[in-house]
């Protein structure tokens, strides 16, 4: 079957949570809107992946919007997102739940998500951290103009340093982290983190990425360590490409509060089982 953008006309017919599907998105949040005004920043303005503990939980200086190209050729972006009404569990769950259907991935981005599959398939009747952690998701996903085919492996929070005690309890805070690549080569590109912290409203999550430069690495493997030496001399991010990134994140997460909290306890209610 071929890949597509949107849902089919079945797709609206059957799936049970068809009424949180929508194709149009809000205007892009104004603290989005300002940072692509802005333009780069010097890269010291945004945390590095090894300084970025502290502030990555709100608890640290620095700004929360922008994007900035590195001397190495990586970039680094940066989005916070106001989330009225969702919890952090609500976060894990649906990084759990989305991950086995094109239909439930396109409900998080209309407009630029269109297939979604895990490598390999998660623990039975796992849910939230449990099932995606660990975990490999393949994905086709438009960034900016640009259909991209990325692997996207979930990683523990710990194992990047972020050992905050709110992470204890995933109604206080949470963090999603993970490497990410192409899928299908033999390189890992970088790494991504959404921290999730609890409000009196509901959560605001904060949104990193640390693409290229030194964060390339092989995967191993037959010409994995020639490819990754060549992918550090060679490959530059792009002003539009962290300009297309930041407008993706913050498209798909203000969209994504919008239909959560409903769909949760829907889902829930509906059906028992955690893997519904």
């Amino acid at each position: 079957m071929a890949l597509h953008l949107g849902w089919s006309e079945a797709d609206l017919a059957t799936l049970p949570w068809a009424r949180f599907w929508n194709p149009e998105l809000a205007p892009l949040p104004e603290r989005a809107r300002r940072a692509l005004e802005r333009g780069q920043l010097a890269p010291p303005l945004l945390a590095s992946l090894a300084e970025a503990g502290p502030g990555l939980m709100g608890d640290g200086e620095g700004l929360e919007d922008g994007y900035a190209l590195m001397p190495d050729g990586g970039m680094r972006v940066a989005i916070l997102t106001d989330m009225p009404g969702v919890t952090p569990e609500m976060i894990d769950w649906w990084f759990g739940w989305h991950g086995d259907q094109a239909a439930k991935y396109k409900l998080w981005h209309p407009q630029a998500h269109v297939h979604v599959a895990w490598q390999d398939q998660p623990p039975a009747g796992s849910e939230g951290r449990a099932r995606y952690v660990g975990q490999t998701s393949i994905v086709d996903e438009y960034i900016g103009s640009r259909l991209l085919k990325g692997a996207i492996r979930f990683v523990d929070p710990a194992s990047l340093g972020y050992t905050d005690v709110r992470l204890a309890d995933p109604e206080q805070a949470t963090i999603v982290c993970a490497r990410t690549g192409l899928a299908g080569g033999p390189l890992n590109i970088g790494w991504l983190a959404h921290s999730v912290v609890r409000t009196g409203s509901g959560s605001v999550m904060r949104s990193r990425f640390w693409f290229g430069g030194a964060h390339i690495a092989s995967r191993g493997g037959p010409g994995g360590w020639m490819a990754q030496v060549m992918a550090r001399r060679f490959l530059r991010f792009s002003e539009n490409e962290a300009r297309a990134l930041l407008t993706h994140c913050a498209e798909e997460m203000q969209h994504l509060a919008s239909f959560l909290p409903a769909l949760h306890a829907s889902v829930r209610q509906e059906t028992p089982s955690p893997t519904a």
